[in-house]
């Protein structure tokens, strides 16, 4: 066995749990943190996620507290796994106890509406010692609780950070691949959310497979054009957290933002779609600040200003459809094509 780490997953919904307790399975001694007392002791007594996954048997080398310094004490490693508008607080209270020398993994796939920071830069603000990684992948929590094969990538610079991730989480069914380009991973990850909504929207409305073809390939010509803009590698979308992602949560309904788009496509709106869901969905959140660093930008992204419009401006459907369908046809695969050279 190789050495043994001491582990904290700041985080306790179905994702934070999932990731923990295959750490513990490993054979490492990890402590999740959660808000909620009462879940946390279930957690602790019963080993099972109460809230989040009650049929899930957690290992008993997985310990839960609410008391954030107690949690990051003297771990060497770090996986963040909450909601993107509490992820800054939430550094900002775990930097004042954790070890210089832990390594930090942002797991969360969402974008500070306030900065347009992605997750790992609002870690670089608050926990400027540290060494940081992204995972991200398809990776619908319900299906690793119930041992379904899923793939995952780890992205970082750091060669020995990537390496070290691997470790942590390989196992039978779970298989973490490496990368070294952290925005395109994490913009991948975050992106797709916007999409996952519109793919619920239009299975809602009982749309064609023809038009989900074409609104899923669009969808990720959308999020590598505007990825490559922000400095990513285009190449990084043709892997797990790009087009394997997306798949996953344009198509599934335990993906929280494809629900939150088939209940829009039954006419019900959406605050009441988000209080009744019970979590986050990522991308009601992104969609907002996505359409503004896209406008100022200058990213011509159709399919992203059509759900704002419908979302956000109240337009009808049926004419945001008609206006996409009329407005500039663009290279399929943009970042294939040659430009002769004068």
């Amino acid at each position: 066995m190789g050495t043994e780490h001491r582990v904290a997953v700041i985080g306790g919904g179905s994702f934070g749990t999932v990731i923990a307790n295959i750490v513990a399975a490993n054979g490492h001694a990890v402590s999740l943190w959660m808000r909620n007392a009462e879940v946390a002791r279930t957690v602790n007594a019963e080993h099972v996620n109460s809230a989040y996954l009650p049929d899930y048997p957690l290992h008993r080398g997985l310990r839960a507290t609410t008391d954030l310094a107690d949690a990051v004490a003297d771990v060497d490693v770090l996986f963040m796994a909450v909601p993107s508008s509490s992820c800054r607080q939430v550094a900002r209270e775990v930097g004042k106890h954790l070890d210089a020398q832990a390594v930090v993994i942002s797991m969360t796939k969402g974008i500070e509406a306030e900065s347009f920071k992605l997750m790992s830069q609002v870690l670089e603000d608050e926990l400027p010692k540290h060494r940081l990684g992204v995972l991200s992948g398809p990776n619908l929590a319900r299906e690793i609780a119930d041992g379904q094969l899923t793939g995952t990538v780890i992205a970082s610079a750091d060669d020995a950070l990537v390496q070290l991730v691997q470790g942590l989480l390989h196992s039978g069914n779970f298989r973490v691949y490496a990368s070294h380009d952290r925005y395109g991973v994490e913009l991948g990850g975050a992106l797709k959310n916007v999409y996952a909504i519109m793919a619920g929207l239009g299975a809602a409305l009982e749309v064609g497979e023809n038009t989900m073809g074409m609104l899923l390939t669009r969808s990720l010509a959308e999020m590598s054009r505007f990825a490559v803009d922000m400095g990513a590698n285009p190449l990084t979308f043709l892997g797990l957290s790009g087009v394997g992602d997306l798949i996953v949560t344009c198509s599934s309904p335990l993906s929280r933002n494809y629900r939150v788009g088939f209940e829009l496509g039954q006419g019900r709106a959406l605050d009441d779609i988000v209080a009744e869901l019970g979590q986050v969905a990522e991308g009601v959140n992104t969609l907002g600040s996505l359409k503004q660093a896209a406008d100022a930008r200058s990213v011509y992204m159709p399919l992203m200003s059509g759900l704002y419009a419908i979302l956000y401006e109240r337009q009808d459907l049926a004419g945001v459809i008609g206006g996409m369908m009329m407005a500039e046809q663009t290279h399929d695969v943009e970042f294939a094509v040659r430009k002769d050279s004068e």
